[in-house]
């Protein structure tokens, strides 16, 4: 193969004019690209230059080896160094040689473009005739040595892991900023490029565009730029295009984050840079930190965390991948005591060993077993599961040293249960390893049950993670204490139990006794079919198993499920307290529901006075002031609907709704609405009228306002002329008293009797005129002005003038 040459310097005069231009070119270089070479090979020689330096000037003057994309794809490896003045005494001439290399072409043999620095092949003349000479290779010179390039790197270790983060994103992304490294010999910046292109998969290092000299880097286009010191500052206005390397003013910059590129400095620090090349055979891809770090480790490189923990989690994903010997020595390397480990080292080292447990002899995976349990048991917080993990995974030797090691830690970890809604993972996670290691913590079951039943109840789906499942699988003794615990939470919350057991399927021994969350588990069924909720309750109980006189309890729990936290009706707590009877219902405490029945009945319910009686016979002693009296104000509204009470009715309501305070709106409508029904009735004693009016109590006046206007008081009205006599008289009275009786007789006048007596025939009209003329002529007078058309108004302040006549005269 005979490589396409270039000659570029400064020419005496001749047929193609004088000064810096092409000497020879071989004809395989294409004349179109000649024009863009000439802008790649020039050179600037420094400031400080000698016009005509001696031999060992130029030798110590930068030599620009540069590599480059050409337009059309094609490559340009270039040399060009300081020659001194030339024939004519201009300062700063040089002599570039170039060698060509068509789109697709490498070097002969594939070598790296790098690989040709420094090689015997490059001229400094142009050769005679004009014509290169043939050049079949350009061999290396020997310069770029392993080890040279080792100590090299090792000089440069504050700046390698950042310098290999920024080569890889410039090598996958062109337009990421291209890098600039600021040494005062230009043969380390070749030394730099043969550093980088030794650590890049070798396609990479074959498009790597580099020039080891450029004094105006903005105007370079290579992706690595050397620069000297007098010449490295960042280009003006282009910050965000350029990554500096300030290796000799000794500026390292930030930290990186960048996997690939700490493993890759860790190999070259390692003294290894041959693992590149063994690394590139592992599957992975390109820039794959995990198979560079696997290779590393296996040759005995201390990578630290991170690199472990890339090699662990690669190893987990292609452990086809690794032969034998290798597993060994990457076990071994990745099982080296270290307390710098990493949350996510401790997590790919455990999923690793859920990988490989059971795929390799257990002997092979111990180390890694042993290891993973340890973290895992010293961990500040719950971290990764071993639910895979067998009881045969360890030997016998390290399963009791395990043993002894850990059983103190296991024993804080596992009673650790005070964040019951969070935190319980971890306790179970380390009562599993402890089963695993035999290390004895019956003790603690009691507690950790304890923190796994609040926890379900709390959040069922949350906390029934697999690793809880696996838990309550494999351990007889903590299930038989979780249902014994969440038996008792269940007489407290049935209904969260009952939503646990729906989401969760606990299954409960027939030997044992949990009544609560039998009954939990099996009223969703029995109150699926609606009917009457009092048979629903006694089938609820039968489901616990346990009579309400051994156990109390069942009886709130299932008052609790049947009516799911809410209030029976009276006629359900009558039935209830007359099958069960109270004193299961005083001690299960379930009389609070059935006084609750009783206090907040509707209006309308006629079983609420008689529930209220009932419970006054059977709580009497437990009941508190208050609630007594409400209950004695729905006794005293039962025994006015029953026509018991005694005389006195307006003072009897007033003075038990003061007890009762603050009473409950219903209770008021059940002892008020009777109250004023029995005034409005056909037999209600002589002042009861007088004492609710003049009790002056809003209430109780609105409650005699709403009962007139009954549909009942109305038909009354309309069959009974006596009634009508009767109602007038009384809402057009008492002038004097106060002003919620006014405005509801006013209101009664307009809006009951007129509309009333509107419709009433000629006759009864002339019933209702006797009937008041027997009374008082005076009335049969008012009754009549007032039903005229019209008349109201005129009535009205007339009896507004009685009133405040009445008023005068009492003052």
């Amino acid at each position: 193969m005979n490589l396409a040459q270039l000659h570029y310097t400064s020419a005496p005069l001749g047929p193609d004019g004088s000064g810096l231009r092409f000497t020879a070119v071989s004809a395989a270089v294409p004349a179109s690209l000649l024009g863009e070479v000439e802008q790649l090979i020039g050179y600037e020689p420094p400031a400080d230059a000698p016009p005509r330096p001696s031999g060992s000037e130029r030798a110590s003057s930068p030599e620009t080896f540069s590599y480059s994309r050409l337009s059309d794809g094609s490559g340009l490896l270039a040399r060009t160094v300081h020659t001194g003045a030339d024939h004519s005494g201009r300062r700063g001439t040089f002599h570039g040689h170039a060698v060509y290399l068509p789109t697709g072409a490498s070097l002969p043999g594939g070598a790296l473009p790098i690989t040709a620095w420094g090689s015997p092949q490059w001229a400094a003349r142009t050769p005679e005739g004009g014509v290169p000479e043939p050049l079949e290779a350009l061999t290396a010179s020997g310069r770029l040595n392993r080890d040279g390039l080792v100590a090299f790197a090792g000089s440069r270790a504050p700046w390698l892991a950042r310098f290999f983060a920024d080569l890889r994103r410039l090598s996958e992304d062109e337009s990421a900023p291209r890098i600039i490294l600021v040494e005062r010999d230009s043969a380390d910046v070749a030394r730099w490029i043969a550093v980088a292109c030794a650590a890049l998969p070798r396609d990479f290092g074959h498009r790597l565009t580099f020039t080891t000299y450029a004094p105006r880097p903005e105007l370079s286009r290579q992706q690595i730029i050397g620069v000297r010191p007098e010449d490295g500052r960042e280009p003006a206005g282009h910050g965000h295009r350029y990554r500096v390397y300030d290796v000799a003013g000794r500026r390292t910059g930030e930290p990186v984050s960048d996997a690939w590129a700490e493993v890759a400095a860790g190999i070259w620090l390692g003294g290894a840079p041959e693992l590149f090349k063994e690394a590139d055979a592992l599957p992975g891809g390109p820039f794959a930190p995990g198979a560079l770090a696997v290779a590393a480790l296996c040759a005995g490189l201390d990578l630290g965390t991170t690199g472990r923990t890339e090699a662990a989690d690669w190893a987990r994903h292609h452990p086809e991948a690794l032969g034998d010997e290798r597993l060994h020595r990457l076990l071994a390397a990745l099982c080296v005591p270290d307390g710098g480990r990493s949350d996510a080292e401790k997590a790919a080292l455990t999923g690793l060993f859920t990988c490989l447990d059971g795929r390799v002899p257990t002997a092979v995976s111990t180390p890694l077993a042993a290891l993973v349990l340890a973290e895992a048991v010293r961990a500040p917080v719950a971290g990764p599961g071993l639910e895979a993990l067998r009881p045969d995974a360890l030997t016998e030797e390290v399963r009791l040293r395990l043993a002894g090691e850990l059983a103190a830690d296991l024993r804080v970890g596992v009673s650790d249960v005070s964040d019951t809604e969070l935190g319980i993972a971890r306790p179970l996670e380390l009562l599993r390893i402890a089963d695993l290691l035999g290390v004895d913590c019956a003790d603690l079951l009691p507690k950790v049950a304890h923190g796994l039943a609040h926890a379900l109840l709390a959040d069922p789906e949350a906390t029934h993670t697999p690793a809880v499942r696996l838990a309550l699988d494999e351990h007889f003794a903590l299930r038989t204490a979780l249902l014994g615990e969440l038996d008792t939470l269940a007489a407290g919350d049935p209904l969260a139990a009952a939503r646990l057991l729906a989401l969760v399927p606990l299954r409960f021994a027939e030997s044992k006794a949990l009544p609560h969350l039998r009954m939990c588990a099996e009223a969703p069924r029995l109150t699926a079919g609606g009917g009457d909720r009092a048979t629903v309750l006694n089938a609820v109980l039968r489901s616990g198993g346990v009579s309400v006189f051994a156990d109390p309890l069942v009886l709130r729990t299932a008052v609790g499920l049947v009516w799911e936290g809410g209030t029976p009706t009276a006629h359900e707590a009558r039935l209830m307290l007359g099958e069960i009877g109270s004193d299961a219902h005083r001690a299960a405490g379930t009389s609070a529901t059935l006084l609750k029945a009783a206090l907040e009945g509707p209006a309308d319910d006629a079983d609420v006075p008689d529930l209220a009686h009932d419970l006054l016979r059977c709580f009497a002693e437990v009941l508190t002031p208050r609630d007594r009296a409400s209950l004695l104000l729905l006794e005293f509204a039962r025994d006015l609907r029953s026509r018991h009470a005694e005389p006195g009715w307006a003072e009897r309501a007033l003075s038990l709704r003061a007890t009762a305070e603050p009473v409950e709106p219903t209770v008021l409508e059940h002892a008020f609405g009777a109250l004023a029904d029995r005034v409005l009735s056909e037999d209600a004693p002589d002042g009861e009228l007088y004492a609710l009016i003049h009790s002056e109590d809003p209430g109780l006046v609105a409650a005699y306002g709403r009962a007139a206007r009954s549909e009942r008081v109305q038909d009354r009205l309309r069959a009974e002329p006596s009634y009508v006599a009767e109602c007038f008289t009384a809402w057009s009275s008492h002038p004097q008293a106060g002003g919620a009786w006014q405005e509801t007789r006013t209101a009664l006048l307009d809006s009951v009797l007129r509309p009333v007596v509107r419709e009433l025939p000629a006759a009864d009209i002339a019933s209702v005129e006797r009937c008041l003329e027997r009374t008082s002529v005076r009335w049969a007078d008012e009754f009549r002005a007032w039903s005229r058309p019209g008349a109201f108004g005129r009535l009205g302040r007339r009896l507004a003038g009685r009133r405040r006549k009445g008023t005068s005269e009492g003052q």
